[in-house]
């Protein structure tokens, strides 16, 4: 193969979405039917956000993605990746839930290396990888901190080194700062979009909030009450790197606007 096919091949690679949810439908054994007919292509480097009401299926999309749950109908196509020794797609995922689910018994640098740990990685190795993820996040400097003496955005911190300690493709996200106090969130919104852009992940993020979901996406996927379905994809034009001054532009504001009119159209649905 030439330098000039190789390259070629990357870039038609590139063009194929990392993940591609088909005519997705999830009902559970109690015979709810949560999500109905759900498409969703997400590019590789790209921050898509599910914004809905309660109960509208944002977080089983996300459990389906990272094949905590398997659906009822449809697929689930990762058309870059490569196959493990069973034959199934190597996803290579980060998942932060919505509470950092810390073991309490163990520091910040134990509860981030378990990833680690669990693949069999050394010691030595697994140590300075969560050290150095710990540090991306801002806690340089405790390493040997137990939860009780971390504050409420501090454990999310960890939470997302955690999920960041082995180099995901895709970062995926439930509504991991809804607890938090608002001038925590701001702030962990910041941190979050100079990581992605610097790392150059691929996120998906569940939120409820139009405010969240505007300031941090470059698109954002609105979701009908149960069953979830996609009822507007709707790309921001706003450009990169956002501030927290970009929250009070008119740009801001407009784009806030029109994503609320479609979740209220949602809500209506």
């Amino acid at each position: 193969m030439s330098p000039q096919d190789a390259h070629g091949g990357a870039e038609r690679a590139a063009l194929r979405p990392l993940v591609e949810l088909k005519r997705v439908e999830k009902r559970f054994s109690n015979g709810t039917l949560a999500v109905r007919d759900f498409n969703l292509a997400v590019g590789h480097h790209s921050f898509v956000s599910l914004l809905g009401p309660s109960g509208c299926g944002k977080s089983t999309v996300l459990r389906m993605v990272a094949g905590l749950g398997e659906p009822s109908r449809g697929t689930i196509d990762w058309p870059t990746s490569t196959d493990d020794a069973g034959g199934r797609p190597q996803r290579e995922i980060g998942f932060v839930f919505q509470e950092p689910t810390l073991m309490p018994w163990a520091t910040a640098l134990a509860n981030v290396r378990l990833p680690l740990d669990l693949q069999g990685v050394a010691k030595g190795e697994a140590e300075a990888r969560a050290a150095e993820a710990l540090a991306m996040v801002g806690l340089k400097g405790f390493e040997r901190a137990f939860p009780r003496e971390l504050s409420g955005g501090m454990k999310m911190r960890v939470s997302i080194a955690r999920a960041l300690v082995t180099n995901p493709r895709i970062l995926l996200m439930d509504e991991p700062f809804a607890a938090l106090d608002e001038i925590t969130r701001f702030k962990l919104n910041n941190d979050l979009l100079e990581l992605w852009q610097t790392q150059r992940w691929t996120i998906v993020f569940v939120t409820h909030s139009v405010f969240e979901s505007v300031y941090l996406s470059e698109r954002i996927v609105v979701m009908a009450a149960r069953p979830g379905r996609v009822v507007a994809d709707i790309a921001v034009d706003a450009p990169y790197p956002r501030g927290s001054a970009f929250r009070t532009t008119p740009v801001y504001n407009d784009w806030c606007r029109v994503v609320s009119q479609s979740l209220g159209h949602a809500m209506d649905e």
